[in-house]
């Protein structure tokens, strides 16, 4: 079974892939881990890094088709990532996992141990990069949910019970 998890930066995605990979016994491959990892090898802050690849495809392309291409090889696997949805076209079980964006704000700024304020700045400058380039790229609106299964506010669950909500639709599917 190969499912997508998907979502904005806070929404829970990491975190709910991670629990499910282990309550599952599956893989996960991270689009995000793979944006953060290429950040990384070239020194940068991931928000510099974001206005760096608005300026070249190069970078979400291969990130895109590599979790497409890794996606396709097992059979049993989830992939986390904002646009897995879109890349993992034969996903057996697409998620999306929404809040609001203060929640969210609140989450990365514990997470990445800064200000609430600063970390609300920075997600909304990304998001506004990550908008524009996947509408250039791709022609993908991060707005239009109809691809998805199941789309959940991780404001109004704990990780536990979205966790027995994936796993009920899980059981559920034909």
């Amino acid at each position: 079974m190969r499912i997508t998890i998907s979502g904005l930066p806070g929404s829970g995605t990491t975190t709910i892939a991670r629990l499910l990979s282990k309550e599952l016994s599956l893989e996960l491959i991270s689009a995000g881990e793979l944006f953060r990892a290429l950040a990384k090898e070239r020194n940068l802050p991931l928000e510099e890094f974001s206005k760096l690849a608005e300026n070249t495809d190069e970078f979400d392309r291969w990130i895109d088709m590599r979790q497409r291409e890794e996606a396709m090889k097992r059979e049993q696997l989830i992939i986390e990532g904002r646009l897995s949805g879109f890349f993992v076209p034969h996903a057996d079980l697409k998620i999306w996992l929404k809040a609001p964006i203060e929640v969210r704000a609140r989450r990365v700024a514990g997470r990445e141990k800064i200000a609430y304020e600063e970390a609300l700045a920075a997600m909304t400058s990304r998001e506004q990069s990550e908008y524009m380039r996947y509408e250039r790229y791709y022609g993908i609106h991060l707005d239009d949910l109809s691809l998805y299964d199941l789309v959940i506010d991780s404001s109004r669950w704990s990780e536990n019970a979205i966790m027995d909500l994936i796993l009920a639709a899980k059981k559920q599917m034909k």
